[in-house]
């Protein structure tokens, strides 16, 4: 499967939930979505980035857009983050890192002098057609939420 590109429907996709359902990409047509990737649950600051994605939800919600977080980690620990952070929107279990792939997020990344594969946090808006419209690679964390926003009032 190719990557997606901006400007380009984003093939649908579907994945277990949080909380066990499975939630396919199409559900939302007619919606714009915010998918941001992350490394993994309940580190700093992928606490940080879930935490900024929460208190902003409900001004994505104003603006007809669907926020959800994607991870290779599995649903029980994604149930486990979700509950203890109060997260209103879906986290995606990504363990065979199929949708990684489609977004171009599974990368060699170094820490410390070591190396290893991992998801570079990044972030995607989709428009209500299911065209990809914006996107964030290797972002960092603080201010990012808004930007976000700003960029999905603007389309």
């Amino acid at each position: 499967m190719e990557t997606v590109q901006i400007g380009q429907p984003v093939p649908d996709f579907t994945l277990q939930a949080a909380g066990g359902a499975t939630f396919s990409l199409s559900q939302l047509r007619g919606r714009k979505v915010v998918i941001y990737f992350y490394p993994t649950d309940d580190t700093p600051t992928c606490t940080d980035e879930a935490c900024s994605f929460r208190d902003y939800n409900g001004q994505f919600e104003e603006w007809n857009t669907t926020v959800i977080g994607i991870s290779p980690d599995d649903v029980a620990s994604h149930d486990k983050f979700a509950a203890k952070y109060e997260l209103p929107f879906v986290l995606l279990s990504d363990p065979d890192l199929a949708v990684c792939h489609l977004f171009d997020v599974w990368k060699q990344k170094k820490l410390y002098g070591r190396e290893y594969m991992g998801v570079v946090r990044s972030t995607f808006l989709i428009d209500e057609k299911g065209v990809l419209a914006k996107e964030w690679r290797n972002i960092r964390v603080k201010g990012h939420v808004d930007k976000v926003l700003q960029a999905v009032i603007a389309i």
